[in-house]
C-alpha cells in the first residue's frame, strides 16, 4: 500500500492594483498564512478535503490536488487534504489563492515532485477559474501569495512583469467591517469600464515605482464602483501612512506604514467597529523550483 504525505504554505496578499477592470494587477504578500496538509494513499477512494475552522467548501483544494495528481500520472492515488488558515475569508485578502497554492505545494511534496513557480501558479489559477472562486483568475494575488513579495502582473497573459520588495520594517493594518463578506464569484459580469482608463494609468504608476500612490488611488476608484465605505481609507491616510485602500473586491481595507503610523491608524479605526488585524509584509521564502523534499 502506497502512503505519502506533504505540507504546503502560502500567504495572504493585499491589492496594489485590482485587475478586474483591465486584466492587469499588482499585489504584495502579507504575513497571514494558510497551511495545507495532504495525504496520498492507494487505499483512499477519491479526493476529499476539509477546511478547518471555517464553513467553506473544500472544492477548490480538492480540485488542486486532483490536477497535480493528474499532471504526474498519479491518478490511481486517493487523497485527503486539510487546510488551516489565519487568513479571513471573502474579504479581499486572497484566501482562495493561498488555499490553491498551498494545496498544490503540499501535493507536490507528497509526490516528491518539483515545479517552477510559474507552473504552480498556472495550476492554481486554472482551478480557481474552473471552481468559480475568481473573476480574473487572480494571477496577481496568486503570485504575491506564492512568492511572498510584491508583484506587478499581466493577468490575461499570466505574466509577472516586475517584482518588488516591501520594506520589512513597515507594518500592515487591516480593517474588516463586521459581518461582511463578498465572494468574487458574485461579481461576475459586473461592469468596471467606467474606471478602466484610470486603473490603466494606476497600473503604469506601479510599474514606474509609485507603488503606494497606485495602491491608494486604486482603492478609491474600486470603492466608488463597489459602493464600499471609504472612511477606513481616509482615516488611515489622515494618520500619514504610506498607502491605504480597498484590497481585492473588499470589503477589507489595508493600510501600510511605519509602526507608529499604523498604531495611530488602529486607534482611529476602533471608532468604526469591525475587526482590526495588525501584521507585517510577508518575507520572500521560495526558490525557483519548489516542493518535492519529503
Amino acid at each position: 500500500m502506497t502512503s505519502l504525505s506533504g505540507v504546503g504554505f502560502a500567504c495572504a496578499s493585499a491589492t496594489v492594483v485590482n485587475a478586474m477592470s483591465t486584466g492587469k494587477g499588482a499585489a504584495f504578500g502579507v504575513d497571514l498564512w494558510l497551511e495545507a496538509r495532504v495525504k496520498l494513499s492507494s487505499s483512499f477512494r477519491g479526493v476529499k478535503g476539509r477546511v478547518v475552522g471555517m464553513k467553506e467548501s473544500p472544492r477548490l483544494i480538492e480540485l488542486c490536488v486532483k490536477e497535480v495528481l493528474k499532471k504526474f500520472g498519479a491518478d490511481n492515488l486517493g487523497a485527503r487534504v486539510i487546510t488551516y488558515s489565519d487568513i479571513p475569508v471573502a474579504v479581499g485578502l486572497s484566501s482562495s489563492s493561498a488555499a490553491a497554492n498551498a494545496a498544490v505545494l503540499a501535493t507536490l511534496m507528497a509526490l516528491g515532485e518539483k515545479l517552477e513557480p510559474q507552473e504552480v501558479l498556472e495550476i492554481g489559477v486554472k482551478v480557481a477559474i474552473e471552481s468559480g472562486v475568481t473573476v480574473t483568475g487572480a494571477f496577481d494575488d496568486a503570485a504575491a501569495s506564492l512568492l511572498a513579495c510584491g508583484v506587478i502582473t499581466d493577468n490575461e497573459k499570466k505574466r509577472i512583469l516586475k517584482t518588488f520588495e516591501v520594506d520589512p520594517s513597515l507594518k500592515v493594518a487591516i480593517h474588516i467591517p463586521r459581518g461582511k463578506k463578498l465572494y468574487s464569484g458574485s461579481l461576475r459580469g459586473m461592469d468596471f469600464s467606467s474606471i478602466a482608463e484610470g486603473i490603466e494609468k494606476v497600473h503604469q504608476m506601479a510599474l514606474e515605482g509609485e507603488i503606494w500612490t497606485a495602491m491608494t488611488l486604486n482603492g478609491i476608484l474600486y470603492a466608488s464602483v463597489l459602493k464600499h465605505d471609504l472612511a477606513p481609507t481616509f482615516l488611515a491616510l489622515s494618520s500619514g501612512v504610506s498607502a491605504a485602500g480597498l484590497t481585492g473586491k473588499g470589503p477589507a481595507t489595508v493600510a501600510i506604514g511605519t509602526p507608529e503610523k499604523i498604531a495611530e491608524v488602529a486607534k482611529k479605526w476602533k471608532s468604526l467597529g469591525g475587526r482590526i488585524i495588525i501584521t507585517s509584509p510577508a518575507r520572500r521564502w521560495i526558490s525557483d523550483e519548489i516542493a518535492g523534499n519529503r
